[in-house]
């Protein structure tokens, strides 16, 4: 079990996997802060269930996500969207191109249920399916499959809000 001085340290260290979490979840600034502090008393309460068998990282994850799902499933909320577009006098080209399409994924991202985004969210991250499968609760087979039809549907979705020229 941890003591609060090595729990406080060791989220200060770890905040942004907490941001990552409230980023993706909450669409309004004030939205982002309600969760952040909820995540965290979330993780205060249930840190003495710590044992250590898994990565630190790995258990906040979960908390975090598990907060951010249930927080918005109990308040009804959905998160704002809005597509971000740049100055397009001020950006080449390109850089325009890559920005529309990123924002379009982010939209596509967006519109998943709970659980879809934090998959996508740890496979961005990096985490392989055993990873993300301990995270979530969930067998690293099962999240192959959740990945793919993931990925088919982000896809499709992200042609909604983005056409090539």
């Amino acid at each position: 079990m941890l003591s609060e001085k090595e729990f406080l340290s060791a989220v200060s260290v770890h905040q942004n996997l907490i941001h990552k979490v409230c980023n993706l979840y909450a669409g309004s600034h004030h939205d982002r802060e309600d969760l952040f502090q909820e995540i965290l008393l979330n993780a205060w309460k249930g840190v003495s269930n710590f044992r250590g068998e898994a990565k630190f990282t790995t258990w906040l994850y979960r908390v975090a996500l598990n907060t951010a799902i249930t927080f918005f499933r109990k308040e009804s909320k959905q998160p704002e969207t809005k597509l971000v577009t740049g100055t397009i006098g001020a950006i080449a080209d390109s850089q325009y191109q890559q920005d529309e399409q990123l924002s379009a994924v982010y939209m596509a991202i967006s519109k998943l249920s709970g659980v879809d985004k934090a998959l996508v969210m740890l496979y961005l991250d990096d985490y392989n399916y055993n990873d993300i499968g301990e995270i979530l609760g969930i067998s690293a087979n099962n999240v192959a499959v959740k990945m793919n039809r993931i990925k088919t549907k982000l896809k499709e979705e992200s042609k909604k809000y983005y056409q090539p020229v």
